[in-house]
């Protein structure tokens, strides 16, 4: 946590301010360790403050280091008025995605000599980076929605709802050892597997369906994400053509995965791939994102990005195709991206499954 202190004030000079004002609960866990639901954190050249309530006083005392913790009586900004940590004139940075403007009135309001600078980026590009203790998490909760793939396929039959196996994919996610579902399971059969967010519905799974699961965990607060798409029957010839499609797309930009390469660059080697084979105006939806203390971070891999890949990044690969009336394919795998190339945390089979 030091570390990333360091490289947070390290950025100071350039931004042209004296602190940062850490509002968004993933980036002040980043930076501290602290997972409460409640608390803002100020990181000042020489010292890391942290505001949370009372329900958290032995939990921010027992997970987190070398910052001076107070509970708040009155709020967590008046708190931070009342500490008098912001001199008058200080210039402070915050983080403009996230802050929203009763936030930053309020900030106004309680301590109007002070400059608040909205700042973008800043921690996201440091948190973009993961180091080996965050890469372990990440391939727990990998391991963990592997395995559930592997015991959710034998309920997979038609007369079972989507509701229902979306239920059973949670519960043994957690009976594994996953603090909680990465996000909402998506279930979605038949033409709602053309929806690329379907959520498990009511629908039953019936004979023909294409089925779309896409899933993930949460273990020390990383997060996993995947997606494979089965069907129930034997499948129509557009259907393992649209399979064979994707999975192909996937493998190129597997394989393309590369420490120094442009994510638009990524995502243009399966939407190219998919565009030859006819379907362009059917791969609707970026090729990926990364993954860490959030489902969805740093870097973006889609077409209008213009950031670069690091070693480190942990990020998703999942083009899909989806045809109205018909159904949708998806296919996704989480990947570390190293110096020379990317390497695969998810060992589910990826073969089309006919169940």
């Amino acid at each position: 946590m030091t570390s990333r202190l360091h490289q947070l004030r390290e950025q100071y000079a350039s931004l042209n301010i004296d602190a940062f004002l850490v509002t968004f609960q993933p980036h002040l866990r980043y930076l501290s360790g602290f997972s409460g639901s409640s608390g803002i954190g100020l990181v000042t050249p020489r010292s890391a403050f942290l505001i949370t309530d009372s329900r958290y006083t032995d939990q921010v005392r027992q997970e987190t280091r070398r910052w001076k913790c107070y509970i708040s009586k009155n709020g967590l900004f008046e708190e931070l008025r009342a500490r008098r940590l912001i001199p008058a004139s200080m210039r402070i940075g915050f983080d403009g995605n996230t802050v929203v403007l009763s936030q930053y009135r309020l900030l106004k309001k309680l301590l109007p000599r002070a400059a608040f600078l909205p700042k973008v980026d800043c921690i996201e590009k440091l948190a973009a980076v993961k180091d080996p203790l965050e890469i372990a998490s990440i391939r727990r909760a990998v391991s963990i929605s592997d395995r559930v793939f592997g015991e959710i396929i034998a309920l997979i039959k038609p007369g079972i709802t989507e509701l229902d196996v979306a239920a059973e994919i949670s519960y043994r996610q957690k009976r594994l050892g996953a603090e909680g579902d990465a996000f909402e399971t998506i279930v979605a059969s038949g033409e709602r597997s053309a929806l690329p967010h379907g959520r498990a519905s009511s629908k039953k799974l019936e004979r023909g369906d294409l089925v779309t699961l896409d899933f993930g965990c949460v273990v020390n607060g990383y997060h996993s994400d995947m997606t494979r798409t089965i069907v129930l029957g034997r499948p129509k010839a557009e259907v393992k053509k649209i399979y064979t499609t994707v999975l192909e797309a996937q493998e190129k930009a597997i394989g393309a995965a590369t420490s120094g390469m442009r994510t638009c660059d990524l995502d243009a080697v399966a939407r190219t791939h998919i565009s030859r084979c006819g379907y362009e105006a059917f791969f609707r939806h970026s090729l990926g994102h990364g993954l860490g203390l959030q489902i969805h971070e740093a870097p973006r891999i889609s077409v209008r990005s213009t950031a670069t890949l690091q070693a480190g990044n942990v990020i998703t690969i999942e083009p899909g195709i989806y045809l109205p009336r018909l159904g949708g394919v998806r296919i996704e795998d989480d990947i570390v991206v190293t110096n020379d190339g990317c390497e695969v945390l998810n060992r589910s089979t990826k073969e089309l499954l006919v169940v």
